[in-house]
């Protein structure tokens, strides 16, 4: 049976709304808040076992069936009090609770996405979906990067979390332990990348939206590529440049 929760004092509820509120409140409080059915369905694809299942009042009696046995417990709120939980203009009628993996150590020869100081949430869970869905199994977020766990990041990456080894808050130093060839994208120097013999594995560097990667980074880099832009724009979104570049190196490793 679940239990039922009427009040906004409730300690759950009060976690609830600081992990959808503040970015990161997942840091203190070693959880994180999975809200809707979608990203709820992606962790329980990569077999992850939530801790807590909460479901809106109307609609538990429809979720019984397929939601009961997916966490250890069930909470059950009055739906007047989903949009205090909620970081959506249309709160959603279920979420997930769920510990927030351990930071892993990292690994020197695993192909990785590194971001220095990408800023924006939105364009930092585009680039982890791009490395999930092209084989990059690793990133490596450096200070000054969008808090990873943070609500618009999950939003975002639409799961891609749960399929990729997450590390954050690293120093541009650390980088020096990496085996494989780091790889910088920039406007105005390196040849195009689409003429390039693509080491593989690799780990590709995307930088700030404004300033790009910094010039510790930069002298790290084994090659630096341009993207051939024929229609004249001066750059791309760092995000639509980290697809392309994820999915060329993707093409190189299956020929």
């Amino acid at each position: 049976m679940p239990t039922f929760v009427t009040s906004r004092d409730n300690a759950l509820l009060k976690d609830l709304r600081k992990l959808s509120q503040d970015s990161t409140a997942y840091r203190k409080l070693g959880r994180v808040w999975l809200e809707g059915d979608h990203l709820c369905r992606a962790a329980l694809v990569r077999c992850l076992k939530p801790q807590i299942a909460v479901f809106s009042e109307s609609f538990w009696p429809l979720a019984q069936a397929e939601w009961a046995q997916a966490a250890i417990k069930n909470i059950v709120i009055a739906d007047g009090l989903l949009p205090e939980i909620s970081s959506l203009e249309s709160p959603a009628r279920m979420g997930f609770v769920m510990e927030v993996p351990a930071q892993q150590a990292l690994l020197p020869g695993a192909a990785s996405l590194i971001l220095d100081r990408v800023q924006d949430a939105g364009n930092v869970g585009s680039m982890l979906r791009s490395a999930a869905a092209f084989g990059f199994s690793q990133v490596i977020a450096l200070k000054g990067t969008a808090a990873l766990w943070s609500p618009k990041v999950l939003r975002a990456g639409m799961g891609a979390h749960f399929a990729l080894r997450l590390i954050e808050g690293l120093s541009p130093d650390a980088l020096d332990a990496l085996t494989v060839p780091i790889l910088v994208t920039s406007s105005h120097q390196g040849g195009f990348l689409h003429e390039q013999n693509l080491p593989v594995p690799c780990a590709w560097a995307m930088g700030h939206e404004g300033q790009g990667v910094g010039d510790e980074l930069m002298a790290q880099a084994t090659m630096k590529v341009r993207i051939d832009q024929p229609g004249g724009e001066e750059s791309l979104n760092v995000a639509a440049a980290a697809a392309i570049c994820l999915h060329t190196s993707s093409l190189r490793r299956a020929v």
